[in-house]
Formats: C-alpha cells, sequence, structure tokens
C-alpha cells in the first residue's frame, strides 16, 4: 500500500450532529423525514409534525461533542475523515442573500480541528439534507434554479476554506434520486429533495433532477479549480455490482442494462457527456433534457477529478421477471445469491464483489478512486464497558484483504478507504440507532434517550493497528 493512503472514516451531518434548529440553522429535508413501527418505515412529511419522532433532530449531538469525537478520531489513528456540511446551516433557507456565520465558524472548527491531528478533511456538500425550503418553494432539482443556488452555496464555503479542504464533493450517492421502486422514492427524496410522487410524468421529472445535479457538479468542478488549483473535485455515486443470474445471455444482457442506471451518471461525469445509450433510453421514453446554451461545454470541461463511491452489497439480475423480489431491504429488485450470506438487515455480505467494483471502475473510468463509505451495521451490547463486535472485525478484513489485492495484483488506483462509520449515529436508511456502524459505541436507543457516552468497540482497536501498520496486519 502506498504510503499516502488515506485511511479514514465517513459519517453524514444529518445523522449525527442534532442541533437542527441551533446555530441559525434552517430546516432540512431530513428533518422532516419520520420513523416509527416495527420496520421503522421512512416517511417523508412537509413539516415537522407533533407526536411524529424525527431522528435527525437529535441524533448523536456532534454538534455539541465534536471536540471529544474528534479527539476519539485522532486516536483512532486516521489520515482522512469524510463528513458532510449542512447546506442550511450556511444558508438556513438555501436562497438566503447573505451566508450564516455562526454556521461557517462552526465547520471551520471541525477542520482546523483536523488539520491539528494531521487528519485529511473530504468534504461532502450535500448528503440528504438539502434546505427544505427548496423543495417546497422551486420543487428542488427539478427546477434549474437550484443550479445556481448550489453554486453559491460551494463557492461561499469553498473560498472560505481554501487552503485547507483538498477534497469535495457535491452530493451523496447521486444515483439513488432516481426511483426503482416503492420504497425508492424515499431514497429519491433523500437524495434529490424532490417528492417524486407528485409528478405525473415521473420519468422526465427525474431526468431533470439528475441532469441538473450533474451540471451543477461539473460547474462546481470548473468553479473548484478557479479558486484553487489544489482542489479536487468529486461525486458519490453508490455502487451495486449486478451479477448475471446465469450463463444465459438474456441474463447477461440483463446485467448490463440494469448496470446501466449505475453507470451513466459516472459516464457523464468522467467522459463529459450523456452515453448514446442513456440518450437511447430518455428517446424511447419521450424525454426531452432542459439543455440550455453552454451546458454541453461546462459538461466536457468539467469532468470530475477523482472517482468516490460507496460499496456496501451486490445483486444478481434475471431476465426472467417471475424471479424477481426485492433485495437488500429495498435497495433493487433481484434474485437471490446462493453464494452470498446476509447482513440482520438483508445486505448481501460480498468481499469479492468489492474488488470486482474497484477494478470495473477502475478499468471504465482510468481515474483515482476514493472509497468513501463501506461497513456493516449490526445489534450490539455493552458488557463491562466493552463492545464486542467481531463480526464487523471479520467484515472489514475480508473487505480490505480485496481492496489490496485489487491494488496490489490488479493495479487499481486506489488513494484512500473511509469505513463507515467512526462513530455509531443514526442509521441513514432504517433511522435505527439500534443498527450500529460505528467504531465507537453511543450510548443511545432507537428513540435516542440514554447516557450519550462514548465507548470505544473491539473493531477501535482492530482498525487502529490496520492503519498504524498501513493495512498489513488484518
Amino acid at each position: 500500500m502506498n504510503s499516502n493512503f488515506l485511511w479514514g472514516t465517513a459519517s453524514s451531518a444529518p445523522q449525527m450532529e442534532g442541533a437542527y434548529l441551533e446555530g441559525g440553522k434552517g430546516l432540512t429535508i431530513a428533518d422532516v423525514i419520520t420513523v416509527g413501527g416495527k420496520t421503522y418505515a421512512r416517511r417523508a412529511t412537509k413539516e415537522v409534525e407533533e407526536g411524529e419522532f424525527y431522528p435527525s433532530h437529535n441524533a448523536i449531538d456532534f454538534y455539541h461533542t465534536y471536540p471529544e469525537d474528534l479527539k476519539l478520531l485522532a486516536e483512532l489513528g486516521v489520515k482522512s475523515y469524510r463528513f458532510s456540511i449542512s447546506w442550511a446551516r450556511i444558508f438556513p433557507n438555501g436562497d438566503d442573500e447573505v451566508p450564516n456565520e455562526e454556521g461557517l465558524l462552526f465547520y471551520e472548527k471541525i477542520i482546523d480541528a483536523l488539520l491539528e491531528y494531521n487528519i485529511e478533511p473530504v468534504v461532502t456538500l450535500v448528503h440528504i439534507d438539502f434546505p427544505l425550503n427548496l423543495t417546497k418553494k422551486y420543487g428542488s432539482w427539478t427546477n434549474r434554479k437550484l443550479v445556481d443556488l448550489f453554486l453559491i452555496y460551494a463557492k461561499t464555503v469553498m473560498e472560505r476554506y481554501k487552503g485547507k479542504v483538498k477534497y469535495w464533493m457535491t452530493f451523496n450517492e447521486v444515483n439513488h434520486a432516481i426511483p426503482k421502486n416503492d420504497y425508492a422514492s424515499v431514497l429519491a427524496f433523500m437524495s434529490s429533495g424532490v417528492e417524486i410522487d407528485k409528478y405525473d410524468n415521473k420519468e422526465q421529472a427525474t431526468a431533470d433532477i439528475v441532469y441538473h445535479m450533474i451540471l451543477a457538479t461539473s460547474k462546481t468542478v470548473l468553479l473548484g479549480h478557479s479558486i484553487d488549483p489544489n482542489i479536487k473535485v468529486s461525486i458519490m455515486n453508490a455502487f451495486i455490482p449486478i451479477y448475471p443470474n446465469t450463463c444465459n445471455p438474456l441474463d447477461v444482457m440483463e446485467s448490463v442494462k440494469q448496470s446501466e442506471n449505475d453507470f451513466f451518471i459516472l459516464d457523464i461525469l468522467c467522459r463529459g457527456s450523456y452515453p448514446q445509450y442513456q440518450l437511447n433510453a430518455y428517446k424511447d421514453a419521450g424525454i426531452v433534457l432542459p439543455i440550455l446554451p453552454g451546458d454541453k461545454e461546462d459538461m466536457e470541461n468539467g469532468k470530475i477529478d477523482y472517482l468516490a463511491f460507496s460499496y456496501y452489497m451486490s445483486n444478481v439480475a434475471s431476465n426472467d421477471k417471475s424471479k424477481m423480489k426485492m433485495q437488500n431491504a429495498g435497495f433493487s429488485m433481484g434474485i437471490d445469491n446462493p453464494y452470498l450470506e446476509k447482513t440482520p438487515w438483508g445486505f448481501t455480505i460480498d468481499p469479492v464483489g468489492f474488488r470486482y467494483a474497484l477494478n470495473v471502475l477502475h478499468n471504465r473510468y482510468q481515474l483515482p478512486i476514493m472509497v468513501v463509505e463501506n461497513g456493516i451495521g449490526g445489534e450490539e451490547e455493552v458488557v463491562d464497558n466493552n463492545v464486542d463486535d467481531t463480526y464487523r472485525i471479520d467484515y472489514l478484513r475480508k473487505h480490505i484483504e480485496q481492496m489490496k489485492l485489487a491494488i496490489e495484483v490488479d493495479g487499481v488506483n486506489c488513494i484512500g478507504y473511509h469505513a463507515w462509520t467512526s462513530i455509531d449515529l443514526v442509521s441513514g436508511s432504517s433511522g435505527e440507532m439500534s443498527k450500529r456502524y460505528g467504531f465507537v459505541y453511543v450510548d443511545l436507543d432507537n428513540k435516542l434517550q440514554g447516557s450519550a457516552k462514548r465507548i470505544p468497540k473491539k473493531s477501535y482497536y482492530w482498525y487502529q493497528k490496520v492503519i498504524e501498520t498501513n493495512g498489513k496486519i488484518l
């Protein structure tokens, strides 16, 4: 492994900050997503409703505990930390004329603390928390106005933290903005702030959303380079490898076509234009892209600098639609894979798929790759002030082994790995605290009741040794 490899962890603002109306922050879409019932199904609402439970309102209170939490991060020994800025802390309504200084100072303190600990900040501009006003007033990313507003936000923080933050990402898991099933409409709301069910022509609305988010990313690349030539800008894609169910050519072709749903956004941002297969699909569906003069040039010139992706699971496709059923806790339709185990929440566990993903992305795009999320959630308990999460160590070890093979044997240019996550936080997909992903235990239950005490787990000390030995000791 390269001595400059960025061993790190990742998190997001709405899943950990809390203090949802403190410091001048405005409401975000995360603040109106409720959780309730045995399945902890997530539901988007227009306003905060009395009697409902909103995990983002308090989360793990990182807004107040960040000095302690960052100290634990430093003691873990990470080389980088991926976190997100809440747009609504900087511009409470998303379209304010003047930024909120209190919000800028909050993130400046975090960035300065990270740099003091010699930790590279990796910043995501939006991670499931668009200002709610942008949804209510403009229809979020269906409206081109958001491109201009986003650029004002990006310019404000990039200039403020110039010389301190090198790696930026525009949006988290942008391909989830494309709804593929009923559950995915909530994912799409989290990813884009758009209430897609409101639109009669959902396909056209989705195409508009993705187009505007891609255009905003290309323009942010150009903006970032103009502010500081050292800035590197990307977007984050959730990558789920899709295997054919059999060697039947029809199954293979089905896996290719399904994969295009995740590839096409990266194809545009890595190559500078829409791929022909996506243009053909739009033409067949009667979709017209909202292209204006200058857009094509911005996309051509504003290609991303590195490739960022999350990896949690794989899927299987079949040409026989009667075999298809909901997989991976509602993330996709597919076939059960008899060769793989699943997490208690239904995600397939596929370490070799991680190596496969790294190879596919490297060979397709030839860009530096940064893994920005990989991890496993599970129920855990504290015994004698210790948490034995051996299952997490086993999961991460197997995935890191495959990543090392991709780098050292296959020649993949992977520059960093960020485990999800440094500290227990509210699950993004289910809204639970009991679905724990962190190296540090947080004593809170699903209603966010408890002492909130931080307790390093067994995996904390294991990952500490992994980083210390640059991946030699797993």
